[in-house]
């Protein structure tokens, strides 16, 4: 829970870590699996859900136990997942029977149920927001879709003609494009059409603005980046940094969260665009952890510079040390992140909250490699104890 400015909480940590870290050895095996687990991830840093899951089996041990409440919390864990087991369901038969992945688009990430746990269930779980999530899960798939297009498949003349054709938001613009490109824009407007018609009946069609600005603004991103891999282009970290935090998507999601939320008026979107402090640590994150584990694996094919590349270049030091300033950055946007939780917070706390679990979720897939891409046990667990396996009662 650090912030900017308490430098006794900087404190505190380093002496219970490195407390904890020489004792562990010597605590019973109990306590010392929890200790293990808070020096592994703290608390602020995993998913709900997932700690959840875990403190049923730790409960029990612990002097306030109460065995009506645990089952209570189990079979209300049963119900919640059994709803999730059906969306995920859903969203698998749209991506393979309406976008045809992968038999007629083979050349993108089959990840549907990675990109539902990691995109959809990992900024809200809650039960209300069942239909959120479904709307949030196709627009999310066809970004997923395009972000493979665009990063490792698509000729930048035929990159240029689909992202003319996002900008310009028209059936008519189908014909221009080459034919593996027409089912991904078909898929866009038809997700869109969705949103408008839902958010029309909601009263709140503001939202259909919203989400093709963001997702114009992803394209044209995608694009710059296309560029500078076709121009062998190095950009400065800044450069870099402004225009990853877009094709990251993750400002995207974050607004497009807030769809399936029906108090999230014009206000709170407008808030959400307008860069805020808690956003950008969120993005910051998520785009740092990323290149921190994603380096190596995208340098052996063409693909635009890493920020530790561009950071290597512009201040002439090792990749070690631009590694350890990353780190540092990414401590800080957690601080940055603690901060805007402190009262007033500028928007209501639940929306803040769909940030927090974003950067969460970033922590559990990307601390020690892109579990996206490679599948590694760290997604396999998540998604074996949230999607797969019912808690024993």
């Amino acid at each position: 829970m650090r912030v900017h400015g308490e430098d006794i909480l900087d404190e505190a940590l380093h002496f219970t870590t490195t407390q904890l870290e020489s004792m562990v050895s010597n605590l019973n095996p109990a306590v010392a699996a929890q200790v293990r687990r808070a020096l592994e991830r703290p608390l602020r840093k995993w998913l709900p859900r997932l700690e959840a899951r875990h403190y049923f089996s730790t409960y029990p041990e612990t002097a306030s136990f109460n065995e009506v409440v645990l089952n209570f919390a189990k079979l209300d864990f049963n119900m919640l997942q059994r709803q999730h087991q059906k969306e995920v369901s859903e969203l698998s038969r749209w991506w393979r029977e309406y976008l045809g992945v992968p038999e007629k688009i083979s050349y993108v990430r089959d990840r549907v149920v990675e990109l539902y746990f990691i995109w959809i269930l990992g900024p809200y779980l809650e039960p209300q927001y069942s239909h959120g999530r479904m709307m949030l899960g196709k627009v999310t798939c066809v970004l997923s879709i395009m972000d493979d297009t665009y990063d490792a498949y698509g000729t930048f003349e035929e990159l240029q003609l689909f992202t003319d054709a996002v900008i310009r938001w028209d059936i008519r613009c189908r014909e221009q494009l080459p034919e593996y490109m027409k089912s991904i824009y078909k898929a866009l407007l038809h997700v869109t059409k969705e949103i408008e018609e839902d958010m029309s009946k909601e009263g709140r069609i503001y939202g259909l603005y919203y989400t093709k600005e963001k997702i114009k603004c992803l394209a044209q991103a995608y694009l710059l980046e296309a560029k500078w891999v076709k121009e062998k282009y190095i950009p400065t970290v800044e450069e870099y940094i402004r225009n990853a935090l877009v094709t990251g998507g993750y400002t995207t999601l974050v607004t497009l969260s807030f769809l399936g939320m029906g108090d999230a008026t014009k206000e709170v979107f407008d808030w959400a665009c307008g860069n805020p402090k808690i956003v950008k640590a969120a993005e910051t994150i998520c785009r740092l952890m990323d290149d921190l584990v994603s380096t190596e694996f995208e340098q052996n094919r063409e693909h635009v510079a890493s920020a530790i590349d561009c950071y290597m270049k512009q201040h002439g030091v090792s990749k070690h040390e631009a590694e350890e300033e990353f780190k540092k950055q990414i401590v800080n946007a957690w601080k940055d992140i603690n901060s805007d939780f402190l009262k007033p917070t500028q928007v209501p706390k639940h929306f803040l909250e769909r940030v927090l679990n974003l950067a969460r979720v970033m922590d559990v897939v990307y601390k020690d490699g892109d579990a996206y891409t490679k599948v590694t046990q760290v997604l396999v667990d998540g998604i074996t104890s949230l999607l797969l396996d019912p808690v024993q009662i």
